[in-house]
């Protein structure tokens, strides 16, 4: 089962602030295939505050600083799209064929 119990806010992996957790339902079998931290509204202001905090260093990188990092973003995506397909088939109940040839390589 994947556990994703940690938030990434403010460039490092972080606790939840309340260990509150979702379990993710596999529609096809009706059993837990994953969990999830449920989150808070503290959690919420904590990215938001971080997001402000980098919004000015951002807003001053240039357009082709920008491009490298969607690029850098959409390579990383390539390499682990086999291990996205498996994930939404697991939480959508999509078959495999299905969640690598069209929802993964839609993102």
């Amino acid at each position: 089962m994947h556990e994703y119990l940690n938030f990434y806010i403010d460039g490092a992996w972080v606790e939840a602030t309340d260990p509150t957790t979702i379990d993710v339902i596999n529609p096809t079998t009706e059993t837990p295939c994953g969990r999830v931290s449920a989150g808070t509204v503290a959690d919420v202001d904590r990215a938001v505050t971080a997001a402000r905090k980098a919004f000015p260093a951002f807003a001053d990188t240039t357009p082709a600083e920008r491009l490298e990092l969607l690029e850098s973003i959409t390579e990383e995506f390539k390499r682990r799209q086999d291990e996205l397909a498996h994930v939404l088939s697991l939480e959508m109940g999509a078959p495999t064929r299905l969640a690598q040839k069209a929802q993964a390589a839609t993102g």
